[in-house]
């Protein structure tokens, strides 16, 4: 209490712990505990990133044998989809992410204190027994503990196998006390039998030493109670929250795209007239099905990230993803469907990965609630209105900028998209650092241990800045021989070659940028990210409209090199200064755990 108590006083705001960034640097490939945990969480999360880009691509193709206005047609359906579920997507897997991490290690240090306690009173007990002080065992308050125990067991307090409990490695230590009693139950026992001359019952056994006071407390649990604990589920009651707000946005948008479909297709350019109107409602009318499942499945990839599981889903993804694949060749063309066809795939698929994903999170946590009392509708709401917010100034920023190139005319608007998706699609690699990094930060901070949380987010900050410079090497060399690939157009690839150094160059600032989410995020500081990107989002507005007119295509993208690099200002700024939860930073060492 008294650390926290000091982490409020004021401190001189010149003392900014601006090195923070630069701690470690030499132990940023280095293969320990931290590296490991962080890798682990990371490649995963980015495979599974990866996948979905890589299955549209697919998707596309097949669709475009059906023919070129088909093509045309599913592009914008597709695009039209992806924006509304961007929308909602973001803020639910963000705050799942760290709210789930967050409750599943506040549960389990309860669990371990609740043994160290245990063990602490049995051995105290034991000790009173051999000085013949002792109350008969219907006297004690033993039983006090196991309802205790029983309560925190009903509130899902207790791992569902003892792998689990590594998840958070910190947390471990709340045993390290607690074990301390338990070394000395064997020779407490020892000096009583040794004064009666018999030692054989106090010789250790499989199960934990054994000793002659057989009436007395329990100080080792027994295998019964184990067991119940082995298969008892977690009861995380933001991961059920997690689960009912994403079924009720699942439906709504479902519904939002289906009734108004004609409406928001002919906002996206495509007019009453037009011969791509019929095809693309057959498409975006199937397609809104699947949006239940695309919610729910994000959702629980939310739940699982929360746990440190990004493997599971990653797993889930790829089979589900293997399966759209293998149908859209089977329901275009050999079932005659078309484009139907291909959207019929696609929200199979989704369904199925949703229904896997959820038999799975079944088995690991109570997904009932003891009562809706426990949900926490009011704290989603709170804190995914703030990143909704976020979302919607970031997609306000990047479709501009967009419009601004389209009125440039075809060419210029050409070259921009294909610089834009490759600018943006090589960066979401960083976000599987900023996966790790949220959930381990959320871990830590859960624990108050801001040591652990100080060397996660540098690790994972200088493991992003080192991944945007190998993506400037690789996004340099491949756009500049590779651009041929986009287009034949002899203009369109001369405006590529001129945005080339842009992408490239900015490649650190995006992984940076990225990566810092995932801090902010790891950390709760969800209205600071949200704030601040607002900012940052109208700064960049404006440049845009005054670079694009004074430079037009040099002027856009000098315009979004200014947009990512405020973006990663702001998250060098909160952390640099040591402000909001980074306020220790600023104390000389960092406040040790209670």
């Amino acid at each position: 209490m008294g650390e926290e108590k000091d982490m409020h006083e004021p401190v001189s705001f010149w003392k900014m712990p601006v090195g923070v960034f630069f701690r470690d640097t030499r132990s940023v490939f280095k293969w320990d505990v931290l590296g490991k945990e962080i890798l682990q969480i990371a490649v995963p999360a980015a495979l599974a990133v990866a996948a979905d880009p890589v299955a549209s691509l697919i998707d596309t193709a097949f669709i475009g044998h059906i023919g070129p206005v088909e093509l045309a047609a599913a592009g914008v359906s597709i695009a039209l989809f992806n924006q509304a579920s961007r929308i909602t997507i973001f803020p639910l897997v963000s705050i799942t992410t760290s709210f789930v991490a967050e409750e599943d290690t506040v549960a389990k240090m309860k669990i371990k204190s609740g043994k160290g306690q245990k063990l602490k009173k049995g051995s105290d007990m034991l000790d009173d027994m051999e000085n013949g002080v002792a109350k008969p065992r219907s006297e004690t308050k033993e039983p006090a503990l196991d309802d205790a125990n029983d309560e925190a067991t009903e509130n899902g307090k207790y791992l569902e196998n003892d792998e689990d409990t590594e998840n958070c490695e910190n947390s471990d230590r709340g045993l390290d006390e607690g074990s301390e009693p338990k070394k000395s139950i064997p020779e407490n026992a020892k000096l009583e039998n040794g004064d009666k001359g018999d030692l054989k019952n106090s010789e250790p056994q499989e199960n934990g030493p054994k000793t002659s006071i057989e009436n007395g407390p329990s100080v080792v649990m027994s295998k019964t109670k184990k067991a119940k604990m082995k298969n008892k589920k977690r009861n995380i009651a933001s991961a059920s929250t997690a689960l009912i707000f994403g079924a009720i946005l699942g439906l709504l948008q479902a519904i939002f795209l289906m009734l108004g479909s004609k409406v928001l297709l002919g906002v996206m350019g495509v007019k009453h007239d037009s011969p791509m109107l019929r095809p693309a409602l057959k498409y975006l009318t199937v397609r809104s099905i699947g949006a239940p499942a695309v919610l729910l499945t994000l959702a629980m990839q939310g739940i699982f990230r929360g746990f440190k599981d990004t493997t599971t889903p990653l797993y889930v993804i790829v089979a589900g993803y293997a399966i759209n694949i293998a149908l859209d060749p089977l329901l275009i063309f050999v079932c005659g469907l078309g484009i139907r066809g291909a959207a019929i795939a696609h929200v199979l698929s989704q369904y199925l990965m949703a229904l896997v994903l959820f038999l799975i999170l079944m088995r690991k946590v109570n997904l009932m609630p003891p009562s809706i009392k426990d949900l926490q509708f009011g704290k989603f709401l709170k804190n995914g209105s703030l990143l909704l917010a976020r979302v919607v100034a970031v997609t306000f920023c990047v479709t501009l900028a967009a419009s601004l190139a389209a009125r440039l005319g075809p060419t210029p608007m050409a070259a921009f998209q294909t610089c834009l998706q490759v600018w943006l699609t090589s960066s979401l690699l960083a976000d599987g650092l900023a996966v790790a990094g949220q959930a381990i930060l959320a871990c830590a901070f859960a624990e108050k241990d801001y040591k652990k949380a100080t060397a996660t987010a540098t690790r994972v900050l200088q493991m992003g800045f080192i991944l945007g410079v190998g993506l400037s090497l690789v996004v340099g060399v491949g756009l500049y021989f590779g651009a041929g690939i986009f287009s034949r157009d002899v203009n369109v690839l001369h405006l590529i070659k001129i945005g080339l150094p842009f992408v490239a160059a900015t490649q650190p600032i995006n992984s940076l940028s990225f990566v810092f989410d995932g801090v902010n995020f790891g950390a709760s500081d969800f209205a600071y990210s949200a704030y601040s990107l607002v900012l940052v989002s109208i700064a960049s507005i404006v440049s845009l409209f005054l670079l694009s007119k004074s430079n037009g295509f040099v002027g856009i993208w000098i315009a979004l090199t200014i947009y990512m690099g405020l973006r990663a200002f702001a998250g060098v700024w909160r952390m640099g200064t040591g402000t909001g939860p980074w306020r220790f930073l600023k104390d000389r060492s960092s406040p040790q755990r209670s």
